[in-house]
């Protein structure tokens, strides 16, 4: 019955651009971005509790590498997806091999990895080839679909559904897979995981990988949705909050959480833009209460206070 309802809601997703304004549509893409990237970061931060605070390194190689791909060698991103995300695990395994071999875990495993993130920051500033700190601009090509570019959004649209579907049947197959129990038990007791014959160091190293894989695939849809990048948008540490914020704020460590996270966050952030676009920096002040409201009450998300709340009590 899962699986029947899942599909029925996969199915009314794929019809909404049919019926949807182009500006619904781009909220629309903006949430699933959210979605996916919250999700490829709940794999590492949710499910094996690796809090990484420089999730950006990862989207940022990611879109730099599909990007100087296609600039400099005419690889279309389709193929830059998979170059991307070899890059992205080949990433994930180094700051695993370096942090984790130390034991490294909490605050000083977010300052190692926002530590990373600040470093990618600061060489694509100062590498020439790949744009320094003007970035790179990616030509319009208009309707070319081998090159990832769609003359309507609405196909933006369903690319990034795929995106989103395909993340979370990696998280449910995760869930159900012995990988999954150990990124558990690691992330619940790890003196008992090691107890139990669980390879502590590999299994926080695969975490890694596979977070940091998925995130540099949503990089690449940046790149090719927005046609821009540069060092700040792709590596700053406000990436990397947004990154995690969906599966915090949803519930870290389910496999909705992040989902029904950018499903707030998404719409709140346009909210809040468009109430306080004559006050600059307001809009951020009042997103920023609400976010401090929803994480002082709901500490352990919304998906984990819905399932615990009384009975009787309507949603």
């Amino acid at each position: 019955m899962l699986w029947l309802a899942g599909l029925l809601v996969a199915a009314v997703a794929a019809g909404l651009p049919l019926v949807l304004s182009e500006y619904a549509v781009h909220v629309l893409i903006e949430i699933l971005l959210l979605a996916y990237l919250g999700s490829a970061w709940n794999l590492a931060g949710g499910f094996a509790g690796l809090f990484s605070f420089g999730h950006a390194a990862f989207y940022g190689l990611g879109a730099y590498t599909s990007t100087v791909l296609l600039l400099r060698l005419g690889v279309s991103p389709w193929l830059g997806m998979p170059a991307a995300a070899l890059l992205g695990g080949a990433l994930g395994f180094g700051i695993g091999a370096l942090c984790f071999r130390y034991r490294l875990r909490g605050p000083i495993l977010a300052l190692a990895t926002l530590a990373v993130a600040e470093m990618f920051r600061v060489l694509a500033i100062n590498l020439r080839p790949v744009g320094g700190a003007m970035g790179l601009l990616i030509p319009l090509q208009g309707d070319a679909p081998l090159q990832l570019q769609f003359a309507q959004k609405r196909a933006y649209y369903w690319v990034m559904l795929v995106l989103v579907l395909g993340v979370l049947a990696v998280t449910v197959a995760l869930t159900r897979s012995r990988w999954g129990y150990h990124f558990q038990a690691v992330r619940d007791d790890e003196e008992a995981a090691v107890c139990l014959g669980v390879n502590v160091f590999r299994t926080k190293c695969a975490a890694m990988m596979l977070s940091g894989a998925l995130t540099a695939v949503g990089g690449v849809f940046y790149a090719q949705y927005f046609f821009f990048i540069d060092p700040p948008s792709m590596f700053g540490s406000g990436t990397s909050v947004d990154i995690l914020l969906p599966a915090i704020v949803g519930g870290a460590g389910t496999v909705t959480g992040p989902l029904v996270g950018a499903l707030l966050l998404g719409p709140l952030s346009e909210l809040t833009r468009g109430y306080f676009r004559a006050y600059v920096g307001v809009h951020l002040i009042v997103y920023g209460l609400i976010l401090l409201a929803v994480v002082l009450y709901l500490p352990r998300g919304v998906v984990r206070a819905w399932r615990r709340r009384p009975r009787g009590v309507a949603a």
